[in-house]
Order: C-alpha cells, then sequence, then structure tokens
C-alpha cells in the first residue's frame, strides 16, 4: 500500500520524537510540520530538515493524516480544525481537557467518516502487550506512577497528565461499566494537584486502586492484577513481567513443587509462567498501527470513544477534589 502523507501539529519535546519516527515509519511520508513558534520551528525545520510550514492551512491542503502532539490545552481546536479540512487524526493524550471537547470530536469524526486514534501509549508497551492475553476478569487491581517533577505537563492536574494512561490501561481489561469513582488530591508545587489517589468500582465487582505522583524521588510504572487463580505484575518502565498461577496439586508433587493447602484442604500448586517480551518501539508502534487502520478501514486500537470514557473518569476522579 502506498504511504499516506502525513503533517504534525507543534514540535516542542513530543513533537520532535513523532517527527522523528514519522520519518522512519515505512506506513507514512512526512510531509512537515507547523509549530506557533516560529524561532523554534525554523530551528527545528535548519537542524533536522523537516518542511516547516508558515500556516495550518498550508500543512493541511498536503496531507491525509495529521499527529496532533501540541500542549494538551491546544488539542479541541487543532482537532476540530483538521477534521473540518476531512483529515484523520491521531491525537496525544489526553484527547482534550473537557469530556463535552472530546464528545465533539467524536462526533465530527464519524459524520465525516474519519479515523482518529489517541496517543494512549501504554497499550503497545512491550510487557503489557506480552501479557494482555493473560489478563482474564480481575478482580482488584492496583496501579502505581510515580515521577520525578517536570515543569513539562502541569497545565493539567496529575490525573490527566500521568493517572489517565493507568485509567485506560484498566478500562481495556475491565469489561464491566464503571459504578463509582472516589479520589483525593494535594497540590504541593502546580496549581492543580501533584500526587492523587484512586478508587474505581465496577458493576462485575472488580474494585482499581491507582496512585499517581508527579513529584515523587524516584520513577515507578507498575501495576498489579490479581483474578481467580492468578498474580500478574506488569512493570511498564522496566518492560518487565511477573505471572503466577496457580493449578490443582498433583497427586504425587515432586520435590521443587510449590504446594499451598487452603483451610478446607484443598491443595494448589504455585507455578510461573513468563511470557515472551518482544522489544519494540510503543511510540512508532501506535503511529504505524493507526496507518494501517485507515489503510485496511478497521478499528484503530485506542479509538477516540476510548480516549474519551478514559477522560470521562479521569474528570470523576477530579470531581472528587472540589
Amino acid at each position: 500500500m502506498k504511504k499516506l502523507k502525513v503533517g504534525v501539529l507543534g514540535a516542542g519535546h513530543l513533537g520532535k520524537i513523532h517527527l522523528r519516527l514519522l520519518e522512519e515509519s515505512e506506513f507514512y511520508d512526512l510531509v512537515g510540520f507547523y509549530d506557533s513558534d516560529k524561532k523554534t520551528a525554523n530551528e527545528l525545520a535548519k537542524k533536522e530538515g523537516y518542511l516547516a510550514f508558515e500556516a495550518i492551512e498550508d500543512l493541511l491542503s498536503e496531507v491525509e493524516v495529521v499527529d496532533v502532539v501540541t500542549p494538551t490545552p491546544f488539542h479541541h481546536e487543532m482537532a476540530i480544525h483538521c477534521l473540518k479540512a476531512k483529515k484523520h487524526i491521531f491525537i496525544e493524550k489526553p484527547i482534550t481537557q473537557t469530556v463535552v471537547q472530546a464528545e465533539e470530536i467524536v462526533q465530527l469524526a464519524k459524520e465525516n467518516n474519519l479515523k482518529g486514534q489517541v496517543g494512549h501509549v501504554e497499550r503497545f508497551n512491550p510487557a503489557f502487550k506480552a501479557i494482555k492475553e493473560h489478563i482474564d476478569s480481575p478482580m482488584f487491581i492496583e496501579t502505581h506512577r510515580l515521577a520525578e517533577f517536570n515543569p513539562r505537563g502541569t497545565d493539567v492536574p496529575v490525573i490527566l497528565d500521568l493517572m489517565i494512561h493507568d485509567i485506560d490501561i484498566i478500562l481495556s481489561v475491565v469489561n464491566s461499566p464503571v459504578v463509582n469513582v472516589s479520589g483525593s488530591g494535594v497540590s504541593v508545587i502546580s496549581e492543580t494537584p501533584d500526587i492523587a489517589n484512586a478508587r474505581i468500582e465496577f458493576e462485575n465487582g472488580c474494585v482499581a486502586n491507582l496512585t499517581a505522583s508527579r513529584i515523587s524521588l524516584k520513577n515507578m510504572r507498575k501495576t498489579r492484577f490479581f483474578q481467580k487463580e492468578a498474580y500478574i505484575s506488569v512493570d511498564f518502565l522496566t518492560k518487565q513481567v511477573e505471572v503466577v498461577k496457580m493449578k490443582d496439586a498433583p497427586k504425587e508433587p515432586e520435590e521443587f513443587d510449590l504446594i499451598l493447602q487452603n483451610a478446607e484442604g484443598v491443595k494448589k500448586q504455585i507455578y510461573f509462567e513468563p511470557p515472551t517480551i518482544e522489544e519494540s518501539n510503543a511510540i512508532l508502534e501506535e503511529l504505524n498501527t493507526f496507518a494501517k487502520a485507515i489503510q485496511k478501514n478497521t478499528e484503530p486500537i485506542v479509538t477516540l470513544d476510548h480516549a474519551t470514557e478514559a477522560l470521562r473518569v479521569a474528570h470523576q476522579v477530579i470531581a472528587c477534589f472540589k
């Protein structure tokens, strides 16, 4: 299939990464980028050889797909602009600042028969991809996403900056409606909460406990899933996985078999089942899968609807702080 002509809106830290990966991709033909900071745009164009457009309209006239990597407050405006120009859109997470804005994007994309994907990159983390098929009806989930302070991203609460990654992951594996959300948060250095904890309860009885902080002394991105006869731990940072399962104990256990016996006398054997983790670049993969969805007319892995639901739950957490 022919490559898709793509342009990038926003050439900040993440925008530069997207530009480099889109240029490497076998699915895209990178046309150029637009950034409102002319000095930054000209310097980047001179250094890397990318074509810097003077106006968004000029870029839109030359591409089929737009990669929106602007700061979150501009996602809605940029996405609407692109959709009205009949362009498919990839938007960095969170999809927008408000649910109403996100729903407007979803509706406009559907009306124009255009595809959209949102950059919930942890869906493409090699560790999560390796373990996803092992996750079956989890009943308790615990996440910790801690980061050292970085002024970049503090234009939104830590829930929209960090916790939303885990909200999206949880919603993707728990096949049940959310029935209750509670949370608490504290603003330490920013105008919005820098550390927060949330509890999400689902109709099927599953409970998720989430902690996110952007003022920690060390980085951590771990999620643990507890389900019938299995414990699964995913380290999104180191891309490592632990899978501990149980099965009925053999009548004649071998010397080194790990056997547990409960109060009723039932014996279970504990065993480890580490999956094969295939190394990959998660950002490049999410961009490439979006191209395939456009070319094959299939549903993107992280749809605009998925991202809107994650944002909806995130705002339910934020509402608990007021």
